[in-house]
């Protein structure tokens, strides 16, 4: 079977997609040839596209003319720009049924006593502040398996996960409530995380975010241990208390056994990172598919990054089960629109220049791509940041495009485990949540292999469809969930991505 050079998207389209690097006088097009290299994953036209006229992929608009384009042109920063447009968010128009399969799938889970269901046991060690952020790890560096030698202190403890110590910048010299408020909502939901059977929070004693209003706020009273550095005596002496909390909940935490459970109970992050032309092609349109299909097992997916989906938000109100619904989408635009403008920033300032190097433009264009993770099911409710979610199906929780960030507040939301496309290779782990890397193309999947758990590209070349990758990745999720590790694991990644979101001014 011969396959198009190119990826022709819809019907409306004026460019279309190089599969590889195309040389001058590839055709594309009928009547259409390109007039000079286009660089894989790019995008090249098929039609003559005037100054100021809308550039079409996806069907959607992901910029404007800022040069005439004729066809067989590249496409890119050089001739499209961005500009003002009038979307229709025509609330809940495409709102439709999702029945649930009559027989839900199952994964290996670990049923906590309150019913709540774990992917991965972990031990784990909180920071109120950036002060105790070198005593925590001191703890847990006792503690840490070798990931190249294969040295393992747990190793009589082989339902035990591991032993993370999650730290962070702030929690002091912070001037606004809201700020504080965030950082809180953050820690109690990493504290309340169904993945940790046991957490300690470690503080100096003298930050802004003391550990009592901590644990008032955040209804924390007895559910984790607390120790502030200067109370109980120093470095060394916190040092040792925490490292004899570990060794006497280590007993305690390997009691655990997985039972089968319905995939109901798995909430996954959906997450891109280092993006590319192909990730809205290959990656992100197959995580859509598997979300669909854990959505109509009953289970929850979180589509993230407000600003990487700035642009394409009126697809999304259309999903919305109701009008308050889809106006919390809108007002979280708005409040990105003024944040960016206080700032002195723009919302195109996204995609970054990996972005660009792989073939994507505007933020529209970003946005339409990204948004194909959440696949085609209802929108059933916008979230703030680090919100505990309580709905099953798809929901959106505001955070910034950043990856780390992001999945740091998903999994503050509750998040069992993480998805996570990448077309320039991103390497990340997201602990006490697995998390899965999902290749946008063969090229870079061959060169990343040991940090790449599914290959997409197998959609460019014509290997398989959408679907059948996305049923793939579903059951790799089922896997993951049931304890197979993956490769970002096998690096014990995920200890230092944790990155809650920073407002206000550090004073």
């Amino acid at each position: 079977m011969t396959i198009s050079p190119v990826i022709r998207l819809h019907p409306d389209d004026g460019v279309v997609i190089a599969r590889a690097s195309l040389p001058p006088g590839t055709v594309v097009a009928d009547g259409v040839t390109t007039v000079e290299r286009i660089p894989s994953g790019h995008k090249v036209a098929i039609k003559p596209i005037a100054v100021g006229e809308p550039v079409i992929r996806y069907g959607q608009i992901i910029g404007f003319a800022t040069i005439p384009i004729a066809p067989g042109q590249h496409v890119h920063v050089q001739n499209i720009g961005m500009g003002d447009f009038s979307k229709d968010y025509a609330y809940c128009a495409d709102v439709k049924p999702t029945p649930n399969f009559d027989l839900p799938a199952t994964f290996e889970g670990i049923r906590r006593p309150d019913g709540r269901v774990a992917t991965r046991n972990y031990i784990g060690i909180l920071t109120s502040v950036n002060c105790s952020a070198h005593v925590a790890s001191l703890v847990a560096d006792v503690f840490k398996k070798n990931p190249f030698t294969g040295d393992n202190p747990l190793a009589d403890f082989p339902n035990v996960d591991g032993v993370v110590a999650l730290t962070h910048k702030t929690g002091c010299g912070m001037t606004q409530n809201e700020p504080l408020a965030l950082l809180r909502r953050t820690l109690g939901g990493y504290a309340r995380h169904v993945n940790f059977s046991h957490v300690i929070v470690l503080g100096l004693g003298c930050e802004v975010n003391q550990i009592g209003g901590l644990m008032e706020e955040q209804k924390l009273a007895g559910r984790l241990r607390a120790m502030d550095i200067q109370e109980v005596g120093g470095t060394r002496k916190t040092v040792e208390a925490g490292i004899a909390f570990v060794r006497e909940a280590l007993a305690d935490a390997n009691k655990v056994k997985r039972e089968t459970v319905p995939a109901s109970e798995l909430t996954v992050a959906l997450q891109c990172g280092g993006s590319d032309g192909y990730s809205g092609v290959s990656a992100n349109p197959a995580l859509g598919a598997a979300s669909d299909l854990i959505v109509r097992h009953g289970g929850t997916v979180i589509l993230s990054e407000t600003p990487e989906t700035y642009g394409a938000e009126h697809l999304l109100t259309r999903r919305a089960v109701s009008r308050e619904v889809g106006e919390k989408l809108v007002d979280l635009m708005r409040w990105w629109d003024e944040y960016t403008e206080r700032e002195g920033a723009e919302m195109n300032a996204n995609p970054s220049p990996g972005n660009k190097a792989g073939g994507l433009t505007t933020i529209l264009e970003k946005s339409l791509g990204a948004m194909a993770k959440a696949g085609t099911t209802n929108l059933v409710e916008v979230l703030r940041y680090a919100e505990p979610i309580t709905k099953k199906g798809f929901v959106f929780m505001d955070t910034p495009g950043y990856d780390p960030v992001a999945a740091t507040g998903q999994v503050a939301g509750g998040a069992n485990l993480v998805c996570f496309t990448t077309g320039r290779g991103s390497v990340f782990g997201c602990k006490p949540a697995p998390s899965i890397k999902l290749a946008t193309n063969t090229p870079m999947y061959k060169r990343m292999e040991e940090d790449m758990d599914v290959n997409c590209g197998t959609i460019l070349e014509g290997e398989e469809s959408v679907e059948q990758c996305g049923q793939r990745i579903f059951d790799l999720i089922l896997k993951t969930a049931s304890g197979q590790p993956t490769k970002s694991e096998s690096f014990d990644f995920g200890g230092a991505e944790f990155a809650p979101w920073v407002l206000g001014a550090t004073m």
